[in-house]
Order: structure tokens, then C-alpha cells, then sequence
């Protein structure tokens, strides 16, 4: 459990975009599908096409989505990971809000299967990403099954909202001018990739310190504290998803100068960071030297 069965998540604004595509099962995207769907959206490109088969198409998707039904309740969220993922959004917006004035939300889609987006396609081969563009978080659920099939994490409820929330985090970085300032033009243990992704790393720990503080209409908190387990469930995550692990799982060997994202202990530790101590660490993976990170 990890949202108040009681909150009202109703209002959250979350849509359902895609053409009916399913997620190639355990056995079938394989580690190649793996470095697509977490390399591809950082490195600005589609990796799809290497995959073959990651997706079946269906119908013509909604023009503009739709809305994510039977997604009333923070119980509804408990027990249904689309619903979870979209109103994990009232949160976030609630927690930035606080913090960023003026606070511009990003859109939030959940993705089924596949459908274009101002980055390329999201799909279920490429996971979650934030598009700069259209200033839209797309997230497919079925990357918790990928992460949990082909690497072992967890992949519960929390930890999912730590993939979540990093992927606002990067929106926070774009509207305030991170981004810019910080532009993506490498690779390498110390480059600015890595920089920005171990921020929005951060940037999830530090909104998972305090997401018990935004509450509903009602004044119900949408979200209940974080168990030990949880938090430990939240870091496995970040560990996975860590480019050493990655690398190490794909090929057997290690190349730190094309990390793109950090290692596995880097990212367990800015996570941490933030959690511990809020957002006045965050600014700490931009400007601290290579060795600090």
C-alpha cells in the first residue's frame, strides 16, 4: 500500500494514449530491449526498430487520449498500476508547486503500446521518458514487468513512483533552465548527462521525503509514509537502473565513458540524498566535482 485508500485521486488530469500494442514477454525483448528502453530516450534517439516484433498494432488511438478509468481513489491506485501512475501526478504537482513559482505541470501519459510523440515514438521497448517538446512525461507500466523480469528489482509500489518522479524531475529542469544551461552534448562518468539524470534522481528522493504533505480536496494526505521495505524497494530501483549494471548485465563488461545516467551507487545515493535532505541538495550533482559525484 502506498496511497491513502481514502484520498480522492479523481482530479488528476492523466491520459491513456496508444494503439492497443503489447509488451514482448520475458523471453522476448531481452537485453537488447533492456538498453533501448532506458538508453534510447536519453541519447535522442528511437531504438525500436532494433527490437523487432516489441510491438502489435491495434486500433486508431484517441486524439488526445483518454481518461484512465476506474480511477477514483487512492485504493483505486493501491490496486491498479495505471491509476497509480496517473495520480501519483496530483502529488508531484502539489509538491512543485511549492517550490517553483511559476510552476508550469507537464502533461502525463500513459502509454499502451505505442504512440507518437515530439521525440520519436514511445512504446513499450523505449519505458518511460520526459519529451522537452510537448513538456509531456510518458510513462508504459509494462517497464515495471521489464524491470522486474529481466534484472530481479522489486519494482513495487514505490519504487515505481521514484520512476515517476524522476521523470518530473527532468521537467523541472527544462522549465527552470537546467537543461540549457547543463545541454546533454557527451557521455562519460562526469558528463552533464549524468549530472542532470543523478538531479532528477534527487529530485524523487527529495518529493518522496515530503509526499505525505499534499493532500486532496478533503484534506485526506493522497499518500501514506514509506515503509522501510518500500524505501528499500525504491532504492533496488535506482540500483538497477544503474548504467554499470546495465552494461554489466548486457555485455558482461563496463565502460564508464559511455555512462549516460550514473552508476548503480550514485544513484542510489543522490535518491538518498534527497530523501534524507530535501531539495537544497539537489543543486549538489551539477557543480560538484567528477570525484564527488
Amino acid at each position: 500500500m502506498t496511497f491513502n485508500p481514502d484520498a480522492d485521486v479523481s482530479g488528476n488530469t492523466a491520459r491513456r494514449r496508444g494503439r492497443g500494442a503489447v509488451v514482448a514477454g520475458a523471453g522476448g525483448v531481452g537485453l537488447l530491449g533492456i538498453i533501448a528502453l532506458i538508453a534510447g530516450p536519453l541519447l535522442g534517439i528511437d531504438l525500436t526498430g532494433l527490437l523487432g516484433g516489441g510491438t502489435t498494432g491495434g486500433g486508431t488511438e484517441p486524439q488526445g487520449g483518454s481518461v484512465i478509468e476506474n480511477c477514483q481513489t487512492g485504493e483505486d491506485a493501491n490496486e491498479n498500476v495505471d491509476c497509480r501512475v496517473a495520480a501519483s501526478q496530483l502529488a508531484l504537482d502539489g509538491y512543485w508547486e511549492d517550490y517553483i513559482d511559476p510552476y508550469r505541470p507537464p502533461q502525463l501519459i500513459v502509454v499502451d503500446g505505442a504512440t507518437s510523440t515530439a521525440c520519436g515514438t514511445a512504446s513499450n521497448a523505449v519505458g518511460p521518458f520526459y519529451c522537452p517538446p510537448d513538456e509531456t512525461v510518458y510513462i508504459d507500466p509494462t517497464f515495471f514487468d521489464l524491470m522486474e523480469q529481466q534484472f530481479g528489482a522489486s519494482a513495487g509500489n514505490l519504487a515505481q513512483l521514484y520512476v515517476v518522479g524522476h521523470e518530473w524531475g527532468h521537467h523541472i529542469q527544462y522549465i527552470t533552465g537546467v537543461m540549457d544551461r547543463y545541454p546533454n552534448i557527451g557521455t562519460g562518468p562526469d558528463s552533464n548527462g549524468v549530472r542532470v539524470e543523478l538531479q532528477a534522481d534527487c529530485y524523487a528522493g527529495a518529493w518522496i521525503g515530503q509526499m505525505t504533505k499534499e493532500k486532496d480536496p478533503d484534506g485526506v494526505p493522497y499518500l501514506l509514509p514509506p515503509t522501510e521495505a518500500e524505501l528499500e524497494d525504491a532504492l533496488n530501483a535506482a540500483n538497477t537502473v544503474g548504467d554499470d549494471n546495465i552494461q554489466q548485465q548486457s555485455s558482461g563488461t563496463v565502460n564508464p565513458e559511455s555512462f549516460t545516467h550514473g552508476t548503480s551507487v550514485q544513484r542510489k545515493a543522490w535518491f538518498a540524498q534527497g530523501y534524507t535532505n530535501g531539495l537544497d541538495v539537489c543543486e549538489q550533482p551539477l557543480t560538484v566535482s567528477g570525484g564527488e559525484l
